[in-house]
Protein backbone atom coordinates (compact mmCIF):
# COMPACT_ATOMS: atom_id res chain seq x y z
CA UNK A 1 0.00 0.00 0.00
CA UNK A 2 1.06 3.34 -0.97
CA UNK A 3 0.51 6.13 1.57
CA UNK A 4 0.85 10.03 1.19
CA UNK A 5 1.37 12.76 3.83
CA UNK A 6 0.28 16.77 3.21
CA UNK A 7 1.35 19.42 5.44
CA UNK A 8 1.53 22.95 5.03
CA UNK A 9 5.17 23.88 4.14
CA UNK A 10 7.49 24.75 0.87
CA UNK A 11 6.75 22.43 -1.79
CA UNK A 12 9.29 19.65 -0.75
CA UNK A 13 8.68 15.19 -1.70
CA UNK A 14 10.97 12.55 -0.02
CA UNK A 15 10.64 9.37 0.59
CA UNK A 16 10.51 7.22 4.81
CA UNK A 17 10.78 3.82 5.00
CA UNK A 18 7.69 1.46 4.93
CA UNK A 19 6.33 3.12 1.07
CA UNK A 20 5.10 5.96 2.43
CA UNK A 21 5.56 9.13 0.32
CA UNK A 22 5.82 12.38 2.13
CA UNK A 23 4.56 15.80 0.02
CA UNK A 24 4.70 18.89 2.13
CA UNK A 25 2.61 21.35 -0.07
CA UNK A 26 1.03 24.94 0.27
CA UNK A 27 -2.39 23.38 -0.59
CA UNK A 28 -3.68 19.89 -0.79
CA UNK A 29 -5.49 18.99 -4.10
CA UNK A 30 -7.39 15.86 -4.37
CA UNK A 31 -9.19 16.76 -7.94
CA UNK A 32 -6.85 13.56 -9.66
CA UNK A 33 -8.55 11.36 -7.31
CA UNK A 34 -11.70 9.19 -7.15
CA UNK A 35 -12.06 7.63 -3.91
CA UNK A 36 -9.40 8.53 -0.68
CA UNK A 37 -9.49 8.65 2.73
CA UNK A 38 -7.96 11.80 4.63
CA UNK A 39 -6.82 11.60 7.92
CA UNK A 40 -6.21 13.90 10.02
CA UNK A 41 -2.69 13.19 12.30
CA UNK A 42 -3.37 16.51 14.55
CA UNK A 43 -6.21 14.76 16.06
CA UNK A 44 -5.00 12.01 16.91
CA UNK A 45 -1.72 13.25 18.36
CA UNK A 46 -4.74 15.15 20.79
CA UNK A 47 -6.86 12.66 21.13
CA UNK A 48 -3.93 10.34 22.81
CA UNK A 49 -2.63 13.35 24.87
CA UNK A 50 -6.40 13.84 25.74
CA UNK A 51 -6.34 10.79 27.27
CA UNK A 52 -3.05 10.86 29.02
CA UNK A 53 -4.03 14.64 30.98
CA UNK A 54 -7.54 12.84 32.01
CA UNK A 55 -5.52 9.61 33.33
CA UNK A 56 -2.53 11.05 34.08
CA UNK A 57 -1.49 7.24 32.79
CA UNK A 58 1.56 6.65 30.39
CA UNK A 59 -0.74 5.52 27.34
CA UNK A 60 -0.29 2.37 25.35
CA UNK A 61 -1.85 3.50 22.33
CA UNK A 62 -3.29 0.43 20.20
CA UNK A 63 -2.82 0.33 16.19
CA UNK A 64 -3.57 -3.29 15.31
CA UNK A 65 -5.83 -3.88 12.19
CA UNK A 66 -4.09 -1.28 10.44
CA UNK A 67 -4.91 1.27 13.36
CA UNK A 68 -7.90 0.73 12.75
CA UNK A 69 -8.08 1.23 9.25
CA UNK A 70 -5.98 4.63 9.59
CA UNK A 71 -2.82 3.60 8.63
CA UNK A 72 -0.44 1.71 10.88
CA UNK A 73 2.81 3.34 10.16
CA UNK A 74 1.63 6.61 10.30
CA UNK A 75 -0.29 6.53 13.28
CA UNK A 76 2.43 5.26 15.36
CA UNK A 77 4.81 8.24 14.35
CA UNK A 78 2.14 10.20 15.50
CA UNK A 79 1.29 8.50 18.69
CA UNK A 80 4.99 8.12 19.84
CA UNK A 81 4.86 12.15 18.86
CA UNK A 82 2.08 12.81 21.37
CA UNK A 83 3.79 11.17 23.69
CA UNK A 84 2.50 7.65 23.97
CA UNK A 85 4.91 4.73 25.74
CA UNK A 86 4.34 2.05 23.89
CA UNK A 87 2.41 0.77 20.32
CA UNK A 88 -0.27 -2.64 20.80
CA UNK A 89 -0.41 -5.12 17.50
CA UNK A 90 -2.07 -8.12 17.73
CA UNK A 91 -0.01 -9.89 15.56
CA UNK A 92 3.69 -10.77 15.36
CA UNK A 93 3.81 -9.33 11.87
CA UNK A 94 2.80 -5.65 12.45
CA UNK A 95 5.16 -5.42 15.26
CA UNK A 96 7.73 -6.52 12.52
CA UNK A 97 6.05 -3.88 9.80
CA UNK A 98 6.62 -1.32 12.00
CA UNK A 99 10.18 -1.88 13.07
CA UNK A 100 11.04 -2.40 9.50
CA UNK A 101 9.63 1.23 9.40
CA UNK A 102 12.34 2.47 11.91
CA UNK A 103 10.43 3.03 14.50
CA UNK A 104 11.77 1.56 17.54
CA UNK A 105 9.39 2.32 20.03
CA UNK A 106 7.94 -0.53 22.80
CA UNK A 107 5.98 -2.95 21.25
CA UNK A 108 3.73 -5.25 22.66
CA UNK A 109 1.96 -8.23 20.23
CA UNK A 110 -1.02 -8.88 22.49
CA UNK A 111 -2.57 -11.76 20.19
CA UNK A 112 -0.72 -15.21 20.46
CA UNK A 113 2.53 -15.64 18.58
CA UNK A 114 3.32 -19.08 17.95
CA UNK A 115 6.92 -20.40 19.77
CA UNK A 116 8.18 -20.66 16.17
CA UNK A 117 8.00 -16.78 15.69
CA UNK A 118 9.23 -15.90 19.05
CA UNK A 119 12.39 -15.69 17.43
CA UNK A 120 11.51 -12.11 15.77
CA UNK A 121 10.35 -11.33 19.36
CA UNK A 122 14.05 -11.42 19.99
CA UNK A 123 15.85 -10.10 16.43
CA UNK A 124 13.22 -7.18 16.38
CA UNK A 125 12.89 -6.74 20.53
CA UNK A 126 9.46 -6.83 20.92
CA UNK A 127 7.20 -7.73 23.57
CA UNK A 128 5.03 -11.13 23.53
CA UNK A 129 1.60 -11.70 25.14
CA UNK A 130 1.35 -15.44 26.96
CA UNK A 131 -1.24 -17.13 28.28
CA UNK A 132 -0.86 -20.45 29.10
CA UNK A 133 2.17 -22.05 31.11
CA UNK A 134 3.43 -24.03 28.39
CA UNK A 135 3.65 -21.34 25.97
CA UNK A 136 5.76 -19.64 28.67
CA UNK A 137 7.70 -22.48 28.92
CA UNK A 138 8.32 -22.91 24.81
CA UNK A 139 9.33 -18.94 24.58
CA UNK A 140 11.89 -19.65 27.31
CA UNK A 141 13.41 -22.34 25.08
CA UNK A 142 13.62 -20.42 21.93
CA UNK A 143 14.81 -17.38 24.15
CA UNK A 144 17.73 -19.73 25.86
CA UNK A 145 18.80 -21.57 22.36
CA UNK A 146 18.73 -17.84 20.95
CA UNK A 147 21.17 -17.26 24.25
CA UNK A 148 18.83 -13.84 24.78
CA UNK A 149 15.10 -12.85 26.43
CA UNK A 150 12.12 -12.62 25.78
CA UNK A 151 9.77 -9.95 27.59
CA UNK A 152 6.21 -11.26 27.80
CA UNK A 153 3.21 -9.81 29.43
CA UNK A 154 0.86 -12.63 31.19
CA UNK A 155 -3.06 -12.55 30.33
CA UNK A 156 -5.49 -13.04 32.93
CA UNK A 157 -8.87 -13.73 32.02
CA UNK A 158 -11.13 -11.85 34.53
CA UNK A 159 -14.62 -12.46 32.26
CA UNK A 160 -13.80 -12.10 28.40
CA UNK A 161 -13.76 -15.65 28.02
CA UNK A 162 -11.04 -15.29 25.26
CA UNK A 163 -7.50 -15.23 26.26
CA UNK A 164 -5.65 -15.50 29.30
CA UNK A 165 -5.32 -18.15 32.81
CA UNK A 166 -8.52 -17.75 35.00
CA UNK A 167 -7.73 -15.82 38.52
CA UNK A 168 -7.34 -18.72 40.56
CA UNK A 169 -4.73 -19.83 38.52
CA UNK A 170 -2.99 -16.50 37.89
CA UNK A 171 -0.23 -16.59 40.62
CA UNK A 172 1.02 -19.88 40.14
CA UNK A 173 0.87 -18.41 36.44
CA UNK A 174 3.23 -15.48 37.30
CA UNK A 175 5.48 -17.37 39.64
CA UNK A 176 5.94 -19.63 36.82
CA UNK A 177 7.09 -17.21 34.52
CA UNK A 178 9.24 -15.35 36.97
CA UNK A 179 11.30 -18.60 37.28
CA UNK A 180 12.21 -18.47 33.60
CA UNK A 181 15.38 -16.78 33.04
CA UNK A 182 14.92 -16.44 29.85
CA UNK A 183 11.85 -14.81 30.01
CA UNK A 184 11.36 -11.03 31.78
CA UNK A 185 8.35 -10.72 33.29
CA UNK A 186 7.19 -7.01 31.85
CA UNK A 187 4.09 -7.16 32.21
CA UNK A 188 0.25 -8.71 33.48
CA UNK A 189 -2.91 -7.12 31.41
CA UNK A 190 -6.75 -8.03 31.27
CA UNK A 191 -9.07 -7.25 29.27
CA UNK A 192 -12.56 -6.02 30.15
CA UNK A 193 -15.95 -7.26 28.27
CA UNK A 194 -17.96 -4.51 28.90
CA UNK A 195 -16.65 -1.35 29.73
CA UNK A 196 -18.63 0.05 27.36
CA UNK A 197 -21.96 -0.54 28.68
CA UNK A 198 -23.71 1.36 31.07
CA UNK A 199 -24.27 -1.40 33.69
CA UNK A 200 -20.62 -1.47 35.57
CA UNK A 201 -21.23 -4.53 37.31
CA UNK A 202 -19.25 -7.09 35.28
CA UNK A 203 -16.52 -4.14 34.91
CA UNK A 204 -15.98 -3.71 38.63
CA UNK A 205 -15.83 -7.54 39.34
CA UNK A 206 -13.08 -7.96 36.17
CA UNK A 207 -11.26 -5.53 38.14
CA UNK A 208 -11.76 -7.27 41.75
CA UNK A 209 -10.92 -10.39 40.44
CA UNK A 210 -7.48 -8.41 38.97
CA UNK A 211 -6.81 -6.72 41.76
CA UNK A 212 -6.79 -10.19 44.03
CA UNK A 213 -3.92 -11.59 41.18
CA UNK A 214 -1.85 -8.62 41.68
CA UNK A 215 -2.14 -9.26 45.14
CA UNK A 216 -1.06 -12.39 45.51
CA UNK A 217 1.53 -12.15 43.46
CA UNK A 218 2.98 -9.49 45.56
CA UNK A 219 2.58 -11.47 48.47
CA UNK A 220 5.11 -13.82 46.47
CA UNK A 221 7.22 -11.05 46.07
CA UNK A 222 6.69 -10.61 41.90
CA UNK A 223 5.69 -7.55 40.43
CA UNK A 224 5.79 -7.18 37.20
CA UNK A 225 7.09 -3.92 35.50
CA UNK A 226 3.31 -3.02 33.74
CA UNK A 227 0.01 -3.49 35.03
CA UNK A 228 -2.51 -2.52 32.39
CA UNK A 229 -6.13 -3.15 31.77
CA UNK A 230 -8.16 0.20 30.86
CA UNK A 231 -9.21 -0.23 27.34
CA UNK A 232 -10.66 3.04 25.85
CA UNK A 233 -14.11 3.15 27.32
CA UNK A 234 -12.14 2.10 31.00
CA UNK A 235 -9.77 4.98 30.55
CA UNK A 236 -12.67 7.33 30.02
CA UNK A 237 -14.91 5.92 32.97
CA UNK A 238 -13.08 3.51 35.75
CA UNK A 239 -10.03 4.93 37.41
CA UNK A 240 -9.84 2.22 39.33
CA UNK A 241 -8.18 0.44 36.48
CA UNK A 242 -5.60 2.72 35.30
CA UNK A 243 -3.08 1.16 37.03
CA UNK A 244 0.54 2.13 35.62
CA UNK A 245 -0.72 2.78 31.85
CA UNK A 246 -3.98 2.63 30.14
CA UNK A 247 -4.67 0.76 26.93
CA UNK A 248 -6.89 3.00 24.25
CA UNK A 249 -7.78 2.02 21.53
CA UNK A 250 -10.57 3.37 19.51
CA UNK A 251 -10.95 6.37 21.26
CA UNK A 252 -7.41 7.70 19.53
CA UNK A 253 -9.11 7.81 16.24
CA UNK A 254 -11.83 10.38 17.72
CA UNK A 255 -14.35 7.10 17.54
CA UNK A 256 -16.65 6.84 20.39
CA UNK A 257 -16.57 3.27 21.87
CA UNK A 258 -20.28 2.81 22.34
CA UNK A 259 -23.30 4.38 22.26
CA UNK A 260 -23.67 4.13 26.10
CA UNK A 261 -19.50 5.14 26.74
CA UNK A 262 -19.45 8.08 24.15
CA UNK A 263 -16.35 10.47 24.27
CA UNK A 264 -15.87 14.28 25.73
CA UNK A 265 -17.05 16.93 23.35
CA UNK A 266 -13.58 17.32 22.69
CA UNK A 267 -12.46 14.81 20.69
CA UNK A 268 -12.12 14.39 17.40
CA UNK A 269 -12.62 12.32 14.43
CA UNK A 270 -9.95 11.75 12.48
CA UNK A 271 -10.66 9.86 9.55
CA UNK A 272 -13.06 11.36 6.59
CA UNK A 273 -14.02 9.05 3.63
CA UNK A 274 -14.89 10.56 0.05
CA UNK A 275 -15.02 9.77 -3.61
CA UNK A 276 -16.45 11.28 -6.75
CA UNK A 277 -19.33 10.99 -8.90
CA UNK A 278 -18.66 9.31 -11.97
CA UNK A 279 -21.81 9.52 -13.96
CA UNK A 280 -25.19 11.20 -13.86
CA UNK A 281 -27.84 10.90 -15.92
CA UNK A 282 -31.74 10.72 -16.26
CA UNK A 283 -32.73 7.22 -16.75
CA UNK A 284 -36.76 7.33 -18.38
CA UNK A 285 -39.83 5.65 -16.13
CA UNK A 286 -39.22 2.25 -15.44
CA UNK A 287 -35.63 1.68 -15.89
CA UNK A 288 -34.23 -1.24 -14.12
CA UNK A 289 -30.66 -0.02 -12.22
CA UNK A 290 -27.79 -2.05 -11.02
CA UNK A 291 -27.52 -6.50 -10.88
CA UNK A 292 -30.82 -8.03 -10.87
CA UNK A 293 -32.49 -4.58 -11.36
CA UNK A 294 -32.97 -4.29 -7.35
CA UNK A 295 -34.15 -1.04 -8.23
CA UNK A 296 -36.51 0.45 -10.75
CA UNK A 297 -37.47 3.93 -11.57
CA UNK A 298 -40.99 4.78 -10.82
CA UNK A 299 -40.90 8.31 -12.68
CA UNK A 300 -37.82 9.90 -14.71
CA UNK A 301 -35.00 9.88 -11.95
CA UNK A 302 -31.85 10.76 -11.87
CA UNK A 303 -29.39 8.55 -10.85
CA UNK A 304 -25.67 9.37 -9.86
CA UNK A 305 -23.06 6.39 -10.33
CA UNK A 306 -20.13 6.57 -7.76
CA UNK A 307 -16.70 5.44 -7.67
CA UNK A 308 -16.87 3.36 -4.25
CA UNK A 309 -18.06 -0.34 -3.76
CA UNK A 310 -17.66 -3.29 -1.59
CA UNK A 311 -14.17 -4.02 -2.91
CA UNK A 312 -13.61 -0.37 -0.91
CA UNK A 313 -15.34 -1.58 2.35
CA UNK A 314 -19.04 -0.42 1.63
CA UNK A 315 -21.06 -2.91 2.61
CA UNK A 316 -24.18 -4.47 0.42
CA UNK A 317 -26.45 -3.72 2.22
CA UNK A 318 -30.18 -1.58 1.11
CA UNK A 319 -30.12 1.56 3.21
CA UNK A 320 -26.62 3.03 2.75
CA UNK A 321 -26.58 6.98 2.37
CA UNK A 322 -24.24 9.84 1.55
CA UNK A 323 -23.57 13.30 1.32
CA UNK A 324 -23.73 14.89 -2.40
CA UNK A 325 -24.28 18.65 -2.79
CA UNK A 326 -24.44 18.98 1.31
CA UNK A 327 -27.39 16.67 0.86
CA UNK A 328 -28.55 13.55 2.23
CA UNK A 329 -28.53 10.81 -1.09
CA UNK A 330 -30.21 6.99 -0.50
CA UNK A 331 -28.70 4.58 -2.88
CA UNK A 332 -30.52 2.93 -5.89
CA UNK A 333 -30.12 -0.60 -6.39
CA UNK A 334 -27.05 -3.01 -5.19
CA UNK A 335 -24.05 -2.12 -4.29
CA UNK A 336 -21.91 -3.54 -7.11
CA UNK A 337 -17.74 -4.45 -6.22
CA UNK A 338 -16.47 -0.91 -7.80
CA UNK A 339 -19.32 1.34 -8.13
CA UNK A 340 -22.89 2.37 -6.70
CA UNK A 341 -25.33 4.15 -7.91
CA UNK A 342 -27.48 6.71 -6.03
CA UNK A 343 -30.51 8.82 -5.97
CA UNK A 344 -30.32 12.58 -6.70
CA UNK A 345 -34.07 13.51 -6.64
CA UNK A 346 -33.12 16.56 -4.62
CA UNK A 347 -29.31 16.89 -6.40
CA UNK A 348 -30.55 18.09 -10.14
CA UNK A 349 -27.46 20.02 -10.31
CA UNK A 350 -25.29 17.39 -9.83
CA UNK A 351 -22.67 16.81 -11.93
CA UNK A 352 -19.90 14.08 -12.74
CA UNK A 353 -16.55 14.97 -10.99
CA UNK A 354 -18.23 16.64 -7.85
CA UNK A 355 -17.21 15.31 -4.32
CA UNK A 356 -19.39 12.46 -2.19
CA UNK A 357 -18.64 12.17 1.48
CA UNK A 358 -19.80 8.45 3.00
CA UNK A 359 -17.74 9.56 6.36
CA UNK A 360 -17.39 13.10 7.33
CA UNK A 361 -18.82 16.48 6.65
CA UNK A 362 -20.04 18.31 3.68
CA UNK A 363 -22.51 21.60 3.94
CA UNK A 364 -24.05 21.53 6.74
CA UNK A 365 -24.69 17.49 6.82
CA UNK A 366 -22.43 14.81 9.02
CA UNK A 367 -21.94 11.43 8.51
CA UNK A 368 -20.42 9.50 11.00
CA UNK A 369 -19.15 5.81 11.09
CA UNK A 370 -21.17 5.45 14.21
CA UNK A 371 -24.27 5.85 11.76
CA UNK A 372 -22.89 3.89 9.27
CA UNK A 373 -22.26 1.11 12.21
CA UNK A 374 -25.81 1.49 13.39
CA UNK A 375 -27.20 1.08 9.31
CA UNK A 376 -24.94 -1.80 8.91
CA UNK A 377 -25.63 -3.74 11.85
CA UNK A 378 -22.70 -3.27 13.42
CA UNK A 379 -20.36 -1.16 14.98
CA UNK A 380 -18.00 1.53 14.01
CA UNK A 381 -14.90 -0.41 14.94
CA UNK A 382 -15.71 -2.78 12.04
CA UNK A 383 -16.52 0.11 9.34
CA UNK A 384 -13.11 1.61 9.68
CA UNK A 385 -11.08 -1.75 10.24
CA UNK A 386 -13.19 -3.07 6.86
CA UNK A 387 -11.82 0.06 4.43
CA UNK A 388 -9.79 -1.63 2.29
CA UNK A 389 -5.69 -1.20 0.79
CA UNK A 390 -6.58 0.05 -2.20
CA UNK A 391 -8.58 2.89 -0.65
CA UNK A 392 -5.71 5.45 -1.01
CA UNK A 393 -4.77 7.18 2.36
CA UNK A 394 -3.85 10.86 2.41
CA UNK A 395 -2.46 12.36 5.75
CA UNK A 396 -2.98 15.66 6.95
CA UNK A 397 -1.89 17.64 10.39
CA UNK A 398 -3.73 20.14 11.53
Amino acid sequence: MHYKIFASNNLITKSLAGDVEVVYTKQMNFDNQTIWLEINLGAIRRNIQRIHEHTQRPVMTVVKANAYGHGILEVSRTAIQAGAARLCVARIEEAIKIRNAGILAPILVMGYTTPERAVDAIRFGISLMVNLPDLASEYHKVAKQMNGRIAVHAKIDTGMGRLGVLPNDGCAFGKHIAGLDGLFFEGLFTHFASADEPAKQTTLEQISKFDQVIAELNTEGIRPQIIHAANSAASLYFPGAWYDAVRPGISIYGLHPSNDAPLPQEFEPSLTWKCRLSSVKTLPEGSGVGYNHSFVTSKPERIGAVAVGYADGLRRQPDNIVLIGGKRVKQAGGICMDQSMWLLEDNSSARAGDEVVLIGKQGEEHITAEEIGALWGTVNYEVVCGLTDRVPRFYIDE
